[in-house]
């Protein structure tokens, strides 16, 4: 088959006088040779199959688009309807009434039929005609038991249909226990699906069991296979010699970490050093994970499989067994360690002047914790300074650089949004003993710093030398968005400087400066947010909007995400000479895949951790019905509004309860006026409010007005 065939065929389908043809005819306009035409039918049906082109009942062939049919992904709500939600931008949700679905789950791709186009009050209406790709092979639930067969209620609220279980296929499940189920036959119009357990997670409320039940919801790889494992175990815990020889030796210079207290993956370390002109030369010394992990072994296969470690309050689920994340490329004190380091020479204006990467070995000289290193610099903590009296003067110069850096950044118009984070603190069997905001004090931000300077520098270098690369991108925002924002900041009486067809990160950032401190400030930085699109990672280097950086990458963490692990391998080729034209082929190929494969984990890593910080905030809030905190409305809804608490937990407050006046949801102004008393709630709004009902199972908590 011809190369590029695919895009032929599609780009031929869209031109406006095609008219859907039978398999045989497109053979002949194509003039395929009769040899060939069982691959080219064999093309058809797997574009068919991923939804791209749909058959008639005729047997002829078109784009969905073209013949009233809409393609994408289902969401479900919990009251039983769905939302298909197109792939291409601009394109709305397409809704689905509940007797229309015809077996569709949530998240299957599935072909829908227009039947009722879009008005102005109300979105175009569907039925499902055929679903493309099951989503869902497995759902995670609550087994309820009955005389000869069972059901599982899922956990996932979108889930709406309870599964039939055999009582041979149960697995002797107890009625109430909280369980795996495998789905073996995919409902049908008025009949439930049916399954079988194939794990029994425990009892509901057991130690562990509920956030195990997340990891196995949301499919995250917790076990490593047997034959990654011992591959892992083969790797000797002795640095070669030859291998220390050859690169450069860094283990007399002070080399040190600084990270959390309760990290286990020290994958990054710093050097300081005030050089003659009085320019400063900053060492970052990354784990070489690489030297580890070859490029096609079962533990470079796993971890692109698993794409990033996922943090999950009380358990880490790595990227890499802990032999290699917690041991051998841990850059823990006082032991020789292979590192990836890159010295940059940064002026006082925070312009890096030149800069050159190194294969190298460390051995670091202390293990600091952020909140350490914060109070020597923010409270001279005089027993801290003793203790690390000859790291000191290390730290006063790092916090120097970082404000010179930190300032570059603001300058050029980097948004940096300062949102509390939740530090969730467990006790010994799971359960929830206090919820906290998280400090991000200057000891974090000069890491954050000099990661970000790393980060950049190594884009930059690798973009100039036309390799393939992973990048990590933010795209500029789209216009109709921000053209919607800036008719939101109007109301408040500010607007977004320039062009908005193409808005610069500058425009937004002044933005937040000019909020900050204000009543509104919570509501704007909430709505920008939510007008900006997701970061990802991408083969072209189109630039990071929110960092303004125009070069950027994930260089530091190659422990637990593997972009860096991938571009890793690639800078060490480089340096070696090791890149011809094959090889650039090759890479192609691979980092276009790599990035794409971590994007999609990446979602998924961060889905489990707001689930479970969902899950335990709702643990929390259950202990404390009746009790009263501060708030601040921090969304608004046609249902009700959203508050959070000092403690970062947000609950909604129901419009149902809202007593003294019959609300209206103004959507142009996320505002509810009260028809009669003209009092309105809007986002960022103080409230003093209770808390009236918890439900773990679905992580919601309700509120009331004190």
């Amino acid at each position: 088959m011809v190369p590029g065939m695919k895009e032929t065929l599609l780009t031929f389908m869209k031109e406006n006088a095609y008219n859907p043809l039978t398999k045989e005819e497109l053979s002949n306009i194509f003039d395929i040779h009769p040899a060939e035409r069982a691959m080219f039918y064999n093309f058809l049906d797997e574009l068919e199959e991923e939804g791209e082109i749909y058959k008639t009942k005729k047997n002829r062939y078109g784009l969905p688009n073209k013949m009233n049919l809409f393609v994408g992904r289902i969401q479900m709500h919990q009251r039983g309807f769905g939302f298909v939600v197109s792939n291409e931008e601009g394109v709305e949700d397409l809704f689905i009434p509940a007797e229309h679905l015809n077996g569709a789950m949530h998240n299957d791709k599935v072909v829908a039929r227009i039947m009722e186009i879009a008005k102005e009050s109300r979105r175009a209406e569907g039925e499902v005609i055929k679903i493309v790709e099951r989503s869902i092979k497995t759902v995670v639930g609550v087994y309820e038991s009955s005389k000869n067969f069972g059901f599982v209620v899922a956990d996932n609220k979108r889930f709406t249909r309870d599964i039939y279980i055999p009582k041979a296929e149960s697995l002797r499940a107890s009625h109430g226990d909280k369980v795996v189920c495998e789905i073996t036959q995919w409902p049908q119009k008025g009949r439930n699906p049916e399954g079988k357990i194939i794990e029994i997670l425990g009892r509901k409320g057991e130690k562990g069991v509920d956030i195990l039940s997340v990891i196995r919801e949301l499919d995250l790889p917790e076990e490593f296979p047997n034959k990654v494992l011992a591959e892992a175990q083969r790797i000797s815990d002795e640095l070669p010699i030859e291998e220390i020889k050859r690169r450069v030796d860094l283990r007399d210079i002070t080399t040190f970490t600084i990270d959390g207290a309760d990290a286990k993956d020290l994958d990054d370390a710093v050097s300081i050093e005030v050089l003659d002109s009085g320019n400063y030369k900053l060492g970052v010394h990354i784990a070489d994970v690489t030297h580890y992990v070859k490029e096609g072994s079962k533990l470079d296969k796993e971890a692109l499989k698993r794409g990033t470690s996922v943090y999950l309050i009380d358990r880490v689920i790595p990227m890499l067994p802990t032999k290699l994340s917690n041991g051998l490329c841990s850059l823990n004190p006082n032991v020789d360690r292979l590192t990836l380091s890159i010295f940059m020479e940064i002026d006082n204006n925070g312009n890096v002047l030149n800069h050159e990467i190194v294969e190298s070995v460390i051995n670091t000289k202390a293990r600091m914790v952020y909140t350490d290193v914060s109070d020597i610099l923010e409270n001279e903590d005089e027993e801290l300074i003793n203790k690390y009296k000859e790291l000191v003067e290390d730290f006063r110069t790092m916090e120097k650089l970082a404000r010179i850096l930190m300032k570059r950044r603001s300058s050029r118009g980097a948004i940096d949004f300062d949102f509390a984070e939740a530090k969730i603190i467990l006790d010994k069997n799971g359960k929830v003993l206090d919820i906290k905001k998280y400090e991000r004090r200057i000891a974090n931000r000069i890491i954050e710093e000099f990661m970000l300077v790393s980060n950049e520098t190594v884009a930059e270098h690798f973009f100039w030398l036309k390799i393939p690369f992973v990048y990590r991108i933010h795209e500029t925002p789209n216009a109709e968005k921000i053209e919607q924002f800036n008719k939101f900041v109007a109301t408040f009486g500010y607007h977004i400087k320039g062009d908005l067809e193409v808005v610069h990160p500058k425009s937004l950032q002044m933005l937040l400066n000019d909020i900050k401190g204000k009543n509104e400030e919570l509501v704007v930085s909430t709505l920008m947010l939510r007008s900006l699109k997701q970061a990802r990672y991408s083969p072209d280097c189109s630039g990071h909007f929110g960092l303004a950086a125009k070069y950027y990458s994930h260089y530091t963490s190659p422990i637990r995400r593997y972009p860096d692990l991938q571009i890793h391998r690639i800078i060490k080729e480089s340096i070696n000479g090791k890149i011809d034209e094959k090889r650039i082929q090759a890479l192609k190929h691979i980092v276009t895949y790599a990035a794409d494969q971590s994007s999609l984990r990446e979602r998924a890593a961060d889905d489990a951790q707001r689930e479970v910080e969902d899950l335990k905030k709702a643990e929390y809030m259950a202990d404390r019905i009746g009790e009263e905190f501060d708030g601040r409305i921090s969304s608004v809804t046609s249902f009700g509004m959203f508050v959070e608490v000092e403690n970062t937990v947000e609950g909604l407050i129901r419009l149902s309860n809202l007593n003294d006046d019959y609300y209206i949801f103004d959507s142009d102004n996320y505002v509810l006026i009260g028809e009669h008393t003209k009092k309105t709630y809007k986002i960022g709004d103080s409230l003093r409010v209770k808390v009236s009902s918890v439900n773990i199972d679905f992580k919601e908590i309700e509120l009331t007005i004190v």
